[in-house]
């Protein structure tokens, strides 16, 4: 593949790199819907935010849009705010200050540009991991799994809307895979907590992907080749390792200092993120139980590994909830994880770190509503497909038949979704207890 490049090397890799990522754009550009590409979004939230701070404030300064149906922006103090973490808001700043309105700003462009940069990214990440030795995967496969990550998981679906929730997915999802790049080795402290702050000021759980890093870093202060025990402890290098424990906590810490000032320039209380104040009918479920609790377990818990499409309905052949289908449904080659053949140690790091940003939103007072598939899983995503990569078992035909099956799944949640094509598609049951067929 590729003869005119070296065998191997960075540029390799960089423009193998830069073709997924111009392949993925163009197909996300394809399959958007036409108004995606040429106007604002119906919740352009980031860009009313961006356009709200050009004018000094830090709310709205008045009600949302009468095209926003006022969905999900909180009130408080009689003020409208975006709740929503800032940093997309922040990357919107550029186009908005030049457009001189957000309504000017078509936000949904804007995404599909950057949501090509995910897959192309994981897959330098992957090819880390064989020019570490870690992973037994070749190249194409590596090519293979960056695919399937941009077309055959949830993300293909999140990168068509563009509106406020989904941007936070394409955004999250390349700090993620930014962070995932960066931590193999640990070599970067700073650049590693950078993204891992920025990625929590996109989207919250992704503070929780620590665990990878700091394992890394503590594999990197160990003589090569030690295994881990209580004896091998002794010979750590304390020294490097709280170093490089500083370095990589003083961008996380900066952030959240931004963020905490942030919350009590808005809400009166550093820890007050605004989402309580969400005007949302299921508002009452929030006072009631909180944003999080034990009490929404049952439910994300069945969206993420239970929901099924309905088949054979009077209105339409195929139907579903709008919660989603379950993760293994749109991704059936996450099954692979369950069974490794072989576990490398970046393994452990990986698994820790997409359990831990699971586990916050499984407690979430929202399953992911509305959606084609389980979209949080958007979050940890990357991590998944690099723990495929590092798994060792062989991926014969069944792998990549149902490789192939997820992609013309999420292919068709992407041409679907939030499409009139899909009107009769999807279950939207306003009071969101609908999650199975009913008898």
């Amino acid at each position: 593949m590729l003869a005119w490049l070296p065998a191997e090397g960075t540029r390799r890799r960089s423009v193998l790199a830069l073709a997924l990522y111009l392949l993925a754009t163009a197909v996300y550009f394809a399959c958007a819907a036409p108004e995606t590409r040429s106007e604002h979004t119906p919740y352009n939230h980031f860009a009313l935010e961006a356009e709200a701070w050009l004018r000094g404030r830090l709310d709205l300064g008045g009600p949302p849009p009468a095209y926003a149906h006022g969905n999900d922006f909180s009130q408080f103090d009689g003020k409208w705010f975006v709740p929503f973490p800032p940093l997309p808001a922040l990357l919107l700043l550029p186009a908005v200050a030049l457009s001189g309105s957000a309504a000017a700003v078509a936000d949904g462009r804007f995404f599909l540009f950057l949501a090509g940069l995910a897959p192309a990214v994981l897959f330098l990440g992957l090819e880390k991991l064989r020019a570490r030795g870690e992973s037994e995967r070749t190249e194409r496969e590596h090519l293979g799994l960056a695919l399937l990550f941009a077309f055959g998981s949830v993300y293909f679906f999140s990168a068509e809307q563009g509106t406020v929730w989904y941007a936070a997915h394409v955004v999250g999802a390349t700090l993620a895979a930014l962070y995932f790049w960066v931590s193999l080795g640990a070599e970067r402290p700073w650049l590693a907590g950078a993204l891992l702050g920025l990625g929590f000021a996109t989207r919250t759980p992704l503070l929780f992907a620590a665990p990878l890093f700091v394992l890394e870093l503590f594999r990197a202060c160990m003589p090569s080749g030690a295994r881990l025990s209580r004896a091998s402890l002794g010979e750590l290098d304390r020294r490097r390792f709280v170093r490089g424990l500083v370095e990589f906590a003083l961008p996380v810490v900066l952030v959240l200092g931004v963020t905490l000032v942030h919350n009590a320039e808005r809400f009166g209380d550093p820890f007050e993120t605004g989402y309580r104040y969400l005007a949302v009918v299921w508002h009452a479920r929030i006072e009631k139980w909180g944003l999080f609790s034990y009490h929404y377990l049952a439910r994300n818990l069945g969206v993420m590994l239970t929901s099924l499409p309905w088949l054979g309905s009077d209105e339409a052949s195929l139907r579903m909830s709008g919660h989603g289908l379950a993760l293994w449904v749109t991704t059936p080659a996450y099954l692979w994880l369950f069974w490794p053949k072989r576990t490398t140690p970046p393994h452990l790091a990986l698994a820790l770190t997409a359990f831990a940003v699971a586990l916050p939103t499984l407690f979430y007072q929202n399953s992911g509503w509305v959606q084609f598939g389980y979209r949080f899983s958007n979050d940890y995503a990357v991590f998944l497909v690099a723990l495929l990569a590092l798994g060792g078992r062989r991926f014969g035909a069944g792998f990549w038949a149902l490789a192939a099956f997820a992609v013309a799944m999420n292919a068709f949640g992407a041409l679907t979704f939030a499409r009139a094509s899909g009107a009769r598609v999807y279950v939207l049951e306003g009071s969101q207890r609908v999650l199975y067929e009913p008898d």
